[in-house]
């Protein structure tokens, strides 16, 4: 059975989900889970607060039936999540199902897991990385993690499969700018992909301000200065990175430019938290409870219909109107619904 699509208010079909599986991390990256907010006194989500397993496939299965075809695992650190492993071959099983990812901090990928995690299912592994020089990264991730063990992912991700491995690296003025050629020049010829990330104000706790921002043009014409680079069709629609190849043949890299180039005309993306809150909008600020549905007794066609109400009202395009009255929103935190 072809799957029913779904069309929000701009006529944006729903085809990522991206599903949190915790909001614990085991960084405290300065632009993301600030200690200041998430330091040792800070409570988390209980246990049973999060959705089951078997709650997170029995949701996946409908949103595929509504057009989704890729699901991105995130957190918090998803790796942190018990079993986790069990979810990807639980998720890995449903049929229409494209695409299988997950975003992590490398910290926990190791070649034993890499190999768990292709035979669980996974496909790909987009890993974050903000700088090569450990004092910078130390700094950004802020628990004293150094660089090499996070290259050792990487290699252990490709070395499964689990490709093309994408590297994000957020960039922020005054912290880790002066990198950008540093991640490229290391990157490049490697089979990876880099994505060079405009700093965003996501959630309200990391004391973003528009002067830290990088710009994509900068990012660009730094890059192309130093290796001629030229600019490629987006391998899908909704594709959030902006593709370039270097004319030399040395790969390609992205840059992601929510704030400065938005992309919201083409966003096809849902998030789903940990505890069942569904978001429409990475910059959002109020969640739809679908764990009360799953745990109330309600039908598949029930939340289907629930799911469908939702999508159908989407009318978000908050990068495309930021500004003063915007920023000041609280809007939901990155570690609960990933970025």
């Amino acid at each position: 059975m072809s799957p029913t699509p779904l069309l929000d208010t701009l006529q944006r079909p729903l085809h990522d989900l991206r599903i949190s599986v915790t909001d614990r991390c085991n960084f405290r990256c300065t632009y993301c889970m600030p200690k200041e907010v998430f330091g040792r006194d800070y409570v988390f989500m209980p246990r049973d607060e999060l959705l089951t397993f078997e709650e997170l496939t029995r949701l996946a299965r409908i949103f595929v039936a509504h057009g989704v075809e890729k699901i991105r695992l995130t957190g918090g650190e998803p790796l942190l999540r018990h079993d986790f492993e069990k979810l990807v071959a639980m998720l890995g099983g449903i049929d229409g199902l494209k695409d299988l990812a997950m975003t992590t901090n490398g910290s926990l990928l190791t070649p034993k897991r890499a190999r768990e995690l292709r035979a669980a299912g996974l496909r790909r592994v987009t890993v974050s990385l903000d700088s090569l020089d450990d004092e910078t990264f130390k700094s950004m991730n802020d628990v004293n993690f150094p660089v090499a063990p996070v290259l050792a992912a990487i290699d252990a991700a490709a070395a499964e499969g689990l490709t093309p491995v994408k590297i994000d690296m957020v960039v922020k003025r005054g912290v880790n700018d002066h990198d950008v050629l540093t991640m490229a020049e290391h990157f490049r010829g490697s089979g990876h992909i880099l994505r060079f990330i405009e700093y965003m104000d996501v959630g309200t706790t990391n004391g973003w301000r528009l002067e830290d921002v990088v710009t994509a043009r900068a990012i660009h014409d730094q890059v192309n200065a130093a290796w001629p680079i030229e600019a490629i069709e987006p391998a899908y629609f909704g594709e959030v990175a902006e593709r370039y190849r270097y004319k030399d043949g040395a790969g390609e890299i992205g840059i992601i430019a929510s704030v400065t180039i938005p992309f919201c005309g083409a966003c096809t993306r849902a998030r789903l938290s940990a505890d069942g809150e569904l978001y429409t909008c990475l910059f959002g600020t109020r969640g739809h409870d679908f764990r009360s549905l799953l745990r109330n007794g309600a039908s598949d066609a029930a939340i289907s219909a629930v799911l469908a109400s939702v999508w159908g009202a989407r009318s978000d395009r908050y990068s495309e109107i930021r500004n003063e009255d915007t920023i000041a929103l609280h809007k939901v935190e990155m570690s609960r619904i990933g970025g």
